[in-house]
C-alpha cells in the first residue's frame, strides 16, 4: 500500500501536469482557467515542473525521495500562497495576478503535502503488535 506521501506525489503530480497542459493548449490568460485560476504562461511552466517531478517520484522514486520532494513542494506551496495574498504578481513573475481561489489552493496544496508527508512517518517501533 502506498505511503500518504506518494499517494500524494502520484494525484497531485497528474493533476498537476493535466493543469499544465490544460493552460498550455486553451488557456486565456485573460480570462484564467474556468474563470478563478491564474494561466500565465510562467504559471504553466511552474504546473508541468511541479507536476512532472511529483509524479515521477510518485511513480518511481523511493520513499527518502518521496518525502523530500512531497516536504519542499509543500513549503513552497504554502509560501507561494502566503505571498499571493501579498504580492499577487509574484514580484513581476505573474502579469494577471493571483486570485484569491489561487492562493487558497496553493495553500490547501502545501498543506496537504505537509501532512502526506508527515503521515509516512513509520510506525515501527511504537510498542504496537501486530496478532
Amino acid at each position: 500500500m502506498d505511503s500518504p506521501a506518494r499517494l500524494y506525489a502520484k494525484i497531485v503530480g497528474v493533476v498537476l501536469l493535466l493543469v499544465a497542459v490544460v493552460g498550455f493548449i486553451a488557456g486565456d490568460p485573460e480570462e484564467g482557467l474556468f474563470g478563478l485560476l491564474n494561466i500565465d504562461i510562467v504559471e504553466d511552466i511552474i504546473h508541468l515542473a511541479t507536476g512532472g517531478l511529483l509524479a515521477y517520484v510518485g511513480f518511481a522514486g523511493t520513499n527518502s525521495a518521496v518525502k523530500t520532494v512531497v516536504t519542499a513542494l509543500g513549503a513552497v506551496y504554502l509560501l507561494v500562497g502566503v505571498l499571493g495574498f501579498v504580492f499577487p504578481e509574484m514580484f513581476g513573475l505573474i502579469p494577471h495576478e493571483y486570485s484569491l481561489a489561487d492562493n487558497i489552493l496553493h495553500l490547501t496544496l502545501g498543506a496537504l503535502a505537509l501532512l502526506a508527508a508527515l503521515g509516512n512517518v513509520s510506525k515501527e517501533g511504537t510498542g504496537a503488535r501486530r496478532a
